[in-house]
């Protein structure tokens, strides 16, 4: 299959545009570059002298933005690693503040589209999933080596499937008989293990299961997670951070990494003899609940329809209760 990026809609662009505030000369992180539609914006807006840092593990999308955004020369670095390395990468390249950080998560247009990557329950591939195919361990393994228990944990934790259990068993007795080597192997095998009432609405019966190896083989919430903090350090003071998550898992680590830089409280357990100090803010939070894509939107781009977007500013100053001193 030829791979294209000129199928590619980024999703919420004029917002995310309007959040980051881009101009001439200021410089970007694209912290999940895909196929390059939210650089390609604003390399445009900075030109002639700004510049976008763009990560990504996935050495197909990287070619493909490379290609895209050729014209921008060494206005876009794109970078070979994942957004976990944010500020090992910032540091390489000799970077050390920012004018906004940009998070485009889960799995992108590419790696949907190319049914032989695996991602996709719709098309029968091998069952990879790794978005860097060149190292760590595939899906195919994890369904064939961990134990039922952490199967089943997995599909509940980073799936929210209420049939894990059942979907594990499953799994469990039919690599008994032989490898589970195939996407479409795996989509059918957890169809049967659902109850028939559940199959017959809502997205297909495979959809959470598959979401959750995907998580578990790219460590994605391990790396959320770690690299948010980085995120917000490597911001310069006015500078934003403009994430967009597509599911409940992604959207509570970014609303709480927020709310921590904020100096919002966090949840402590009850009857503290004390009230605990009050933490510093070294953001404002500009979205207070998740923004989401317009109906129009999501007629044009059908996968913007889950998207949930959260951002935030870099304080110029310490300052107490998310707000600027």
């Amino acid at each position: 299959m030829v791979l294209t990026a000129a199928r590619h809609e980024p999703v919420l662009i004029d917002r995310v545009t309007e959040l980051l505030r881009p101009r001439p000369g200021a410089t970007f992180v694209d912290a999940t570059l895909g196929l390059g539609g939210h650089s390609e914006r604003l390399l445009e807006a900075t030109a002639p002298d700004g510049r976008v840092i763009g990560l990504d593990r996935d050495p197909a999308a990287l070619a493909l933005a490379r290609a895209r955004l050729a014209w921008a020369g060494d206005r876009l670095q794109a970078v070979a690693a994942s957004f976990e390395d944010l500020a090992e990468v910032a540091g390489r390249l000799g970077v050390d503040a920012v004018d906004g950080v940009l998070y485009d998560l889960g799995v992108s247009s590419l790696q949907l589209d190319e049914g032989d990557r695996g991602f996709s329950y719709r098309a029968d591939a091998p069952l990879d999933m790794r978005m860097d195919p060149t190292t760590g361990i595939t899906a195919a393994e994890v369904v064939a080596t961990y134990p039922p228990a952490d199967l089943a944990r997995i599909l509940r934790e980073y799936g929210e499937e209420r049939f894990a259990g059942r979907i594990a068993r499953a799994i469990d007795e039919a690599r008994r008989r032989g490898p589970i080597a195939t996407t479409g192997q795996l989509a059918e095998l957890v169809k049967a293990a659902v109850p028939a009432a559940a199959r017959r609405t809502g997205p297909h019966p495979a959809r959470r299961a598959f979401q959750a190896l995907r998580i578990e083989v790219n460590r994605e919430l391990d790396a959320l997670r770690a690299s948010l903090p980085q995120a917000l350090d490597l911001l310069a003071p006015g500078g934003r951070l403009v994430v967009l998550a597509y599911h409940s898992l992604e959207d509570r680590i970014v609303k709480q990494a927020l709310a921590g830089a904020a100096g919002s409280p966090v949840e402590l357990p009850h009857r503290l003899p004390v009230d605990p100090p009050a933490k510093a803010s070294t953001v404002a939070v500009l979205t207070r609940r998740p923004e989401r894509p317009s109906e129009a939107e999501v007629a044009a781009n059908p996968r913007a329809e889950s998207a949930k977007l959260r951002a935030a500013e870099k304080l110029h100053t310490e300052a107490r209760g998310g707000q600027p001193a």
